[in-house]
């Protein structure tokens, strides 16, 4: 830039001392003034896109480790993805779950060979050559160290996100290649998990085109297969597909049971669709469990662990996170987060389901009551503690209500209760960009918080609370127009619950309640009789 400035010599000498000095000045701070410009520019993205560290609490000025105890490999490029090594900054503490030095392990050696068997690789175009030849027999065939199990995507975030950390699990456990439909919204709302490969399934695959039909009346479904007895130690297909869905049979709910593992190993693809959260299923084979042990001393941190290894918003669903933590969350002294799933036919805003969370928040002490209308005084102390509350909903009416609640009276207690909530939709959109990555980001601000009320059975909640390594208090299901009494029950496990999980044991464990085969894995809070979930509480 220096040549914007030049004078020629004779003009310059021609000047009078006066102004030859006033000129110096001026070019002077011209040139500095330019410098400072241009090392302002540089500087100005990266002070942006790590603002994030500059307003959390004052909890947060301990150093933390941004590899999460190794959970994450420093392979990456830090600003590529800047969730990745920047999600353990918002967190107002560390998490008090560290992942055991033999799943960091494991981590390190399922990156290896997924870089050996991942898309683009000779192996991966020799292993695809084989679903060309579909009635070929693998019984009595080596297929060398590369098999695979395809994700398929279906039904809600939520939903994707718990059935893909299950599918994920899996794969470490059988030691295949997780590939990723990318059909779907996948690679807008997360990074690639693995260093020097990709994830996402080529949308050339063979079978890319079939995949979206498959049912549990598919011939090579596994269920239907076991019925038809068309698989057995000397019967082995080179592909089949998994359908762990809420309506599966029990026959597709063996693919869990020891003695079926050792049919389903030897198949080179396997294709999965679920929409329910199976890992504590996989605790039942004993195989498994041993293995599950090592990698998960804390049972009911397999979640979040997995969910902080595999899921990285991208940057632009991790700016909408740090934008609304910046804004909402970060500057208040406690934060709660409050989130509202409606399983109706009908569904909106009811009163009763309003009155349910008012009684859950006041019962546990989680919001204080507004003041008596007699005792509503003015407070004008500067040390007034501030309690943000994050409502996410499809519906704003419910945070609408609670600000209302705290705006026409103050609180009991002289806390300033602030309720923020990002979107209010109305309709799930699933597979709408821009939806999807509210409810990634929503999800992301909801882990953030310091305690949490969910809605029994979403997933949506479910990712949440165990993102963020939250025991959350979990609303009961209203079965009528009526709030439940009482309003909720506070879980002692962070980990989700399998749904629709097989409703027995499996050899010798036939005619045993699945929620009473091992201690550790039970029935959920909220679904009474039913479902499973990982406990480490006995």
């Amino acid at each position: 830039m220096y040549h914007i400035f030049q004078i020629s010599g004779e003009v310059f000498r021609a000047f009078s001392l006066k102004m030859k000095i006033l000129l110096t000045i001026i070019f002077s701070g011209l040139l500095i003034w330019s410098v400072v410009l241009v090392s302002f520019s540089n500087d100005f993205n990266n002070q942006l896109l790590v603002a994030t560290t500059t307003n959390v609490s004052n909890e947060t000025e301990t150093p933390r480790d941004k590899l999460i105890g190794g959970l994450l490999t420093a392979d990456f490029d830090e600003d590529s993805c800047l969730s990745r090594y920047q999600q353990s900054l918002l967190y107002r503490k560390a998490s008090p779950y560290k992942p055991s030095e033999y799943l960091v392990s494991k981590l390190r050696s399922y990156e290896k060979l997924h870089k050996r068997c991942g898309p683009g690789t000779y192996a991966y175009k020799k292993a695809t050559e084989i679903l060309g030849h579909d009635d070929e027999n693998f019984a009595s065939k080596s297929v060398g160290e590369c098999r695979y199990i395809v994700w398929v995507a279906v039904y809600g975030l939520g939903n994707r996100i718990l059935t893909l950390a299950s599918v994920f699990l899996y794969a470490l456990l059988t030691e295949r290649v997780v590939l990723v439909d990318q059909s779907k919204d996948i690679s807008d709302l997360f990074c690639e998990p693995f260093p020097g490969t990709s994830w996402l399934l080529p949308l050339e695959f063979p079978l890319m085109k079939q995949i979206d039909g498959y049912n549990k009346g598919y011939s090579r479904c596994y269920g239907t297969m076991l019925n038809n007895q068309a698989i057995n130690s000397t019967l082995i297909p080179p592909h089949l597909y998994l359908h762990i869905l809420h309506d599966s049979r029990d026959n597709d709910k063996m693919f869990f049971c020891q003695k079926d593992q050792s049919l389903v190993d030897k198949v080179p693809w396997l294709i999965v669709k679920a929409n329910v959260y199976f890992v504590p299923s996989l605790w039942l084979n004993p195989t498994f469990q041993t293995e599950l042990m090592k990698l998960f001393p804390q049972k009911e941190a397999v979640f979040h662990h997995l969910a902080r290894y595999l899921f990285h918003p991208t940057n632009q669903v991790w700016g909408l996170i740090t934008r609304s933590y910046n804004a909402y969350l970060s500057r208040a002294d406690e934060t709660l987060g409050i989130q509202i799933r409606i399983f109706s036919d009908r569904a909106g805003y009811f009163q009763h389901v309003m009155d349910q969370v008012v009684a859950c928040t006041r019962r546990e002490n989680l919001l204080p009551e507004p003041a008596a209308q007699e005792e509503s005084k003015v407070n004008i102390s500067r040390s007034q503690k501030l309690k943000a509350v994050l409502v996410t909903s499809l519906y704003p009416e419910y945070s609408e209500t609670l600000k209302n609640m705290y705006w026409e009276r103050p609180s009991s207690t002289g806390e300033i209760i602030e309720v923020y909530q990002p979107s209010g939709e109305r309709v799930q959109q699933t597979d709408k960009k821009l939806h999807d990555q509210k409810a990634l980001a929503e999800m992301y601000l909801l882990s953030l918080t310091d305690n949490i009320v969910t809605s029994a059975r979403s997933t949506f909640g479910y990712v949440a609370h165990s993102l963020g390594g939250l025991k959350p208090w979990l609303l009961y299901q209203p079965t009528g127009p009526t709030a439940p009494d009482p309003p909720c029950i506070r879980s002692t496990s962070m980990d989700p619950c399998h749904l629709t999980p097989p409703s027995h044991g499996c050899e010798p464990e036939w005619g045993t309640d699945s929620g009473k085969v091992v201690p550790f894995v039970r029935h959920c809070e909220d679904r009474g009789n039913d479902g499973l979930k990982l406990f480490d509480e006995l």
